[in-house]
């Protein structure tokens, strides 16, 4: 992922911010479960968790689960 993701239209739309493991008690974050396995993607609206994928066993899978995810997405 690493550079390509901020280009496409998703990077765009949801950006990433790294949150280490043990910053998101204080991160201002709503998770809807704690954060067992690394690497783990979670998408937020509104500081709160509307979804997430965790792991990464492949570009295949990320791309797949993350198009999923961006369909819980408000309009804009």
């Amino acid at each position: 992922m690493g550079p390509i993701y901020p280009k496409t239209p998703e990077g765009r739309r949801a950006p990433i911010r790294e949150v280490e493991k043990r910053d998101v008690p204080t991160s201002g974050l709503t998770l809807a479960r704690p954060v067992r396995y690394t690497p783990t993607f979670v998408l937020v609206v509104d500081k709160a968790e509307l979804g997430r994928i965790e792991g990464y066993p492949g570009e295949e899978f990320f791309w797949a689960r993350l198009a999923k995810l961006m369909e819980l997405l408000p309009a804009e």
